[in-house]
C-alpha cells in the first residue's frame, strides 16, 4: 500500500495557475505508475492526466490538453499537476491516484486501475 497526501488546492481567477503535489509514502514510489483524477459537485469523479512509473509517458484528458501538465519527482516521492489558464469548469476536489502494477509503461486511465487514493484538495476557480 501507499499513502497519498494531495496539496496545493485553493481558490483563483480563472486564468491563472496553481500546483498540486501529492506527497507518497509507503511502497515503493518510482515503480508505479500515478494518475490524477478530479471529482466536481454532482458529477462522477473523472480522469485529468496519468504518468508512467518513469514520467517516460503520459496521457490527459481531452479538457486539460495543453493547459495541465502532469510530472513526477521520485527522488522526493512526490507527484505534481501544474495547471495553467484555469476555467471555471476545472472547479473540483482534485485526487491522487497509484496504480498496483509495478512498471507500467502506459498510464491507465481509468479509476478501476488505481487502488490507493489520496483524501482530495479543493481547487475553485471563479470567473
Amino acid at each position: 500500500q501507499v499513502q497519498l497526501v494531495e496539496s496545493g488546492g485553493g481558490l483563483v481567477q480563472a486564468g491563472g495557475s496553481l500546483r498540486l503535489s501529492c506527497a507518497a509514502s509507503g511502497r515503493t514510489f518510482s515503480s508505479y505508475a500515478m494518475g490524477w483524477f478530479r471529482q466536481a459537485p454532482e458529477k462522477e469523479r473523472e480522469f485529468v492526466a496519468a504518468i508512467s512509473w518513469s514520467g517516460g509517458s503520459t496521457d490527459y484528458a481531452n479538457s486539460v490538453k495543453g493547459r495541465f501538465t502532469i510530472s513526477r519527482d521520485n527522488a522526493k516521492k512526490t507527484l505534481y499537476l501544474q495547471m495553467n489558464s484555469l476555467k471555471p469548469e476545472d472547479t473540483a476536489v482534485y485526487y491522487c491516484a497509484a496504480d498496483p502494477k509495478r512498471f507500467r509503461v502506459v498510464p491507465e486511465t481509468t479509476q478501476s486501475s488505481y487502488d490507493d487514493w489520496g483524501q482530495g484538495t479543493q481547487v475553485t476557480v471563479s470567473s
